[in-house]
C-alpha cells in the first residue's frame, strides 16, 4: 500500500474506533444501571434447591414450595435471560482497542515515523494508552465499572480530535526528528493514560465516599455496582504509584533530549514549569499517603488537583502559552 492508501486507511480506523467506544460506552453505562444482580441470583438459586430438597424428603406428601422461594425463583429466570452487558462492553472495548491500535499503527507507516508529532497524534496515542490502562486494571483489579467513566473521557477526546486538533500525515519539525520521541513522548503518554484511570477511580471514590456517608448507606443506582470507597481509595493509589515513576522519566528523558535540541537541559519552557508541577503534586499525594497516613478525601484531592495540573500541562500551555513545545 503506498503512504497515501495507509494515511487513508487510518483516518478510517478513526472512526471505526470512535463507533466501537461509543456503543461500549453504552454497555458499560448499561451495566452500571441495570446489569445482573448475582447476589440476587445466587439467592434464587439456593432457595430453589432447598425447595427441591424439602420435596425429595417428602415421599408421601407433595408441598408447594414457599412463598418467597418460589417468588424468588420466578425473579431468577428474568435474570438469566438478561443481556450480559459487561461481557458485550469488553468484548467491544477489546474490538476498539485493536482498530485502536491499528490508526497508529498505519499512521506511522505512511509518515515513516512515530505517529505522535503533532497534537492529533498525540491525542489519539494518549486515548490508546488510557484504553490499555483501562484494560490492565479492569482485568487485574476487576474494576470493569470503571469503563463507563473511561470510555467517557475517550470517546470525547477523539471528538476534539477529529473535529478540532486534525492534521494530516506528513512530516514534523527537525526538532522532533529524533530517536528521543520514542522513548520520551511514549513514557509521557503511558504515564498520562494511567493518571487518566486514577482520576476516573478518584472521582468515583468522592460520589460513593458521599453516598456510603448519607442516609442510603452505600448509594442507590449504578453507585451501588461498584466496589466500596476504600477501595475505589486504593485503586487510584494503585494506579498513580506505577504511573509516577514513569512521568519522572520521561521529565528527566525529556531535559536530556532537551540539551542535545537546545544546548540546555532546563530552560523554564511552560510546558517544563507544568510538567515540574504536575510532578511537584503527584509527590506530595504519594509522600502524604505513605508518610503521613493521608487518604480518603485529603488524598483524593490532593491527586484531583494533579490530574488537574496534567490536563492544564496538556491542553493550557499548549494553547494559551508560546514555547519551546509549541510546535506540538
Amino acid at each position: 500500500m503506498s503512504n497515501a492508501d495507509l494515511a487513508n486507511l487510518s483516518d478510517k480506523l478513526m472512526l471505526t474506533t470512535v463507533v466501537l467506544y461509543i456503543v461500549a460506552l453504552v454497555a458499560y453505562a448499561a451495566d452500571l444501571g441495570f446489569g445482573r444482580r448475582a447476589a440476587a441470583v445466587a439467592a434464587a438459586e439456593r432457595a430453589e434447591a432447598k425447595v427441591l430438597v424439602g420435596a425429595a424428603g417428602a415421599e408421601a406428601v407433595e408441598e408447594p414450595p414457599a412463598e418467597g422461594a418460589a417468588a424468588a425463583a420466578d425473579d431468577a429466570e428474568p435474570e438469566r435471560q438478561r443481556v450480559d452487558w459487561a461481557r458485550l462492553a469488553i468484548v467491544l472495548n477489546v474490538l476498539g482497542w485493536a482498530s485502536h491500535l491499528g490508526i497508529l499503527v498505519t499512521r506511522g507507516l505512511a509518515e515513516h515515523r512515530w505517529p505522535w508529532g503533532n497534537m492529533y497524534e498525540f491525542m489519539t496515542a494518549l486515548s490508546f494508552a488510557a484504553v490499555t490502562a483501562f484494560m490492565v486494571v479492569a482485568l487485574r483489579y476487576k474494576a470493569q465499572f470503571l469503563g463507563a467513566f473511561v470510555m467517557a473521557a475517550v470517546v470525547v477526546a477523539l471528538g476534539v480530535d477529529n473535529i478540532w486538533l486534525y492534521d494530516s500525515a506528513g512530516p514534523v519539525s527537525p526538532a522532533l526528528n529524533s530517536y528521543w520521541i520514542a522513548i520520551h513522548v511514549t513514557a509521557a503518554i503511558i504515564a498520562t493514560g494511567s493518571f487518566t484511570v486514577a482520576g476516573a477511580a478518584t472521582i468515583l471514590y468522592l460520589l460513593k465516599s458521599r453516598a456510603e456517608a448519607s442516609e442510603a448507606g452505600a448509594g442507590s443506582g449504578f453507585l451501588s455496582r461498584v466496589p466500596s470507597a476504600a477501595d475505589l481509595d486504593r485503586l487510584s493509589m494503585r494506579v498513580t504509584t506505577f504511573a509516577f515513576p514513569i512521568w519522572t522519566a520521561a521529565i528527566i528523558m525529556g531535559a536530556i533530549w532537551a540539551d542535545q535540541a537546545w544546548g540546555r537541559y532546563w530552560g523554564w519552557d511552560p510546558k517544563e514549569v507544568w510538567s515540574f508541577v504536575t510532578w511537584i503534586v503527584y509527590a506530595a499525594y504519594l509522600h502524604a499517603r505513605a508518610t503521613a497516613g493521608w487518604k480518603g478525601r485529603k488524598a483524593a484531592i490532593l491527586s484531583l488537583i494533579g490530574f488537574g495540573c496534567l490536563l492544564f500541562n496538556f491542553f493550557g500551555v499548549n494553547y494559551m502559552f508560546s514555547g519551546m513545545h509549541s510546535y506540538a
